[in-house]
């Protein structure tokens, strides 16, 4: 009996799946991806609704396609601007591989580049959630909203913190977050956190002349989609990819290579300077 259970117990272990994964079944000559078969949904989806559908696990409404597709355009590009671009152009000055260049651009997203739209979309969601300061529980109408926004704003300017997703380097009013929100309402993807956001903006603006940006718009829509704030930066990412691509490109085909931002004159040193003492020979005679 104990041998009978036992060569049960090691079937079933040698059964059990040793990775699990609700988004895509392979099988000889077949492919489903969240429930669709992909030879289908080749020729029948868009992208976007495809990123949706990966991400959320199922097929988006016409308008949810539309907003989405709106979110990853306002992302492509910011020009030779962000140190992600000027990263990838650098690397493929040296004859760095597309794929080595791509990826040295998205690492270097991180927590002062691309990870705005993350940090944005997590505050708004945990406060919508839970609230803040004196205010707690979730926030349910215009009245909360206010109450939230005024100690939020004040938490993080007392901390000499930026609100994420407010400001910009170089724009005083963002066009791109203009039009999102102008888009949101139009699809219906507009709900409390982009109305929490915009709230955000208006005390902002009062008390400092701020402006919402492009992932404050974003976070606001993507929440009030139902993305999670942990998928932020990765949707970043799929809207700025082409563009670094489209960078590594120019870069090899259009520029000299080995490219130079300075002349070695233009760099000054500021360490120490060459010491009297011989060091290594003082360091030769101890040995």
């Amino acid at each position: 009996m104990a041998t009978e259970r036992k060569t049960v117990e090691e079937m079933l272990k040698l059964s059990a799946p040793k990775w699990r994964t609700a988004i895509t079944k392979i099988e000889p000559n077949k492919i489903i991806t969240r429930g669709y078969s992909q030879e289908d949904l080749i020729g029948n989806i868009s992208f976007p609704e495809m990123v949706y559908l990966l991400l959320k696990g199922d097929i988006p409404s016409e308008n949810e396609s539309k907003m989405l597709e709106s979110v990853l355009v306002s992302f492509c590009d910011h020009g030779i601007t962000p140190p992600s671009t000027q990263v990838a152009r650098l690397m493929a000055s040296t004859g760095s591989p597309m794929n080595s260049c791509v990826s040295g651009g998205i690492l270097s997203f991180g927590k002062y580049h691309a990870g705005a739209l993350e940090s944005s979309m997590r505050v708004l969601q945990e406060v919508v959630q839970k609230g803040v300061g004196g205010h707690t529980g979730p926030l349910k109408s215009h009245h909360d909203i206010n109450a939230v926004t005024e100690i939020l704003v004040e938490e993080f300017l007392e901390n000499g913190e930026k609100v994420p997703g407010f400001g910009h380097r170089y724009h005083t009013e963002d066009p791109r977050a203009r039009k999102l929100i102008k888009l949101a309402k139009k699809y219906g993807c507009s709900g409390i956190h982009t109305e929490f956001a915009r709230a955000i903006e208006d005390r902002l603006y009062e008390m400092k002349g701020i402006r919402m940006n492009v992932d404050g718009a974003n976070s606001g829509i993507l929440s009030d989609m139902g993305f999670d704030w942990k998928l932020g930066t990765g949707i970043f990412m799929i809207g700025r990819l082409p563009a670094i691509v489209s960078h590594v490109y120019e870069e090899k085909t259009s520029e000299s290579p080995f490219r130079k931002l300075f002349e070695v004159d233009e760099i000054h040193y500021n360490g120490v300077e060459e010491g009297k003492i011989d060091i290594l020979k003082k360091l030769a005679n101890k040995e």
